[in-house]
This record gives structure tokens, sequence and C-alpha cells, in this order.
């Protein structure tokens, strides 16, 4: 399994958890790739900042979306994707740095998201899996990345709100690693905020 998606420093629950909406969301995104390339690509849906901490690093993140122009039905809810592409800075601690004090990443994310009561309810849960590059590998006094190039998988709990629904705010938990292609693999979490506003 060493080439699987591991999250080798999650608690049992929130690895599985992980693990299932990553390749769930991966595999759905994937069947229908060509096609969402084709169309996804034109004007943006959305635009996000966001920012959030791990133990010994701060991130601020800005971004845009497109809508992936797919529904499907799930039980009482209803299942939409998006792509989301992504530029953000790291900035490393003084007291745990190793080396270097900051980093820049940027992301490429197709993420599934579920909306409760037929797509009417203002919540929304998400995940998502993609891929991201730094400008370096990131280190710090406890971890050390043996790759730039890593995986992001996140799970969400959002809120919109607005007349249109054009403002949303959402909690997330944000998974990096390299899913284990080349050790050392430790893997960073990140606990962020998000403001989207759409379009």
């Amino acid at each position: 399994m060493s080439n699987a998606l591991t999250f080798p420093h999650l608690t049992a629950p929130w690895r599985r958890a992980l693990q299932a909406s990553a390749w769930l969301g991966l595999g759905l995104c994937l069947l229908h790739a060509g096609d969402a390339a084709a169309q996804a690509w034109t004007a943006p849906t959305s635009a996000f900042v966001q920012t959030g901490s791990a133990d010994s690093t701060r991130t601020l993140t800005v971004g845009l979306g497109w809508d992936l122009p797919y529904r499907w039905q799930l039980g009482s809810g209803e299942l939409t994707g998006y792509l989301e592409a992504s530029y953000a800075y790291w900035r490393i601690q003084s007291e745990d740095r190793a080396g270097l004090s900051h980093l820049s990443q940027l992301a490429l994310v197709p993420v599934l998201r579920y909306r409760p009561d037929e797509g009417a309810s203002p919540w929304f849960f998400e995940s998502g899996v993609g891929l991201t590059a730094t400008s370096s590998r990131y280190r710090t006094r406890q971890k050390s990345f043996s790759t730039s190039v890593n995986f992001s998988t996140h799970l969400a709990v959002g809120h919109s709100f607005g007349a249109k629904r054009e403002h949303e705010i959402a909690l997330r938990l944000e998974h990096f690693s390299n899913a284990g292609i080349k050790h050392p693999n430790p893997g960073e979490n990140f606990l962020q905020l998000r403001y989207a506003r759409r379009f």
C-alpha cells in the first residue's frame, strides 16, 4: 500500500473518511474528465481567499473555481462538482523552520460538493483530491517532505448566504503528502477557513 493515500498521521476515522472521499472524488472526476475539461476553462464561477495553519506553518491562499456541468442525486441530497486552481503562500515560524522561512504552492483540485434537501440547503459538505507543486520542499525541524509535488486532499463543511447564495464560508481539513511515492512522507495537516464569492 505504499502508493496509496494512507495519511499516516491521522486517527483511523479521519484517515478512512479522507481515503474514501479522495478515491470517490478522483474516480468521479476522472470519469467525466474529457467532457469537463472542454467546458471548465471558460470564465470562472467563483473566487476565494483562505487562511489556515498547521503546527508551525501559516498559510494564505487565493484562487478561482469553475463549476462542472454535472449533477447527481445522492439520497435526499444533490452532488455537484467544481474545479479549483489556487496559489498559496506558506510561512514557517522562525523557531521551527529548517533553513527556509516560506514557500509558494500552486494547486489544481477537482472537488465534489453535497447539499442536503435536494440541493436546497444552505449547508454543504465537500471533498476533493488534486495535485500541488511547491517552490521548494517543505521542511521544519519536525518534518521534511521528500518531494515538491504532492497530493492535496480535503474535507469541508460550509454555509452559503446572501440573496442568491453568492457568499460562502467553509471550514476545511486539508492534508498534503506524496501518497507514499517517495520517503520520507510525513504529510502535513492544515485547518483552513475559506471565504468564497460566487459570480
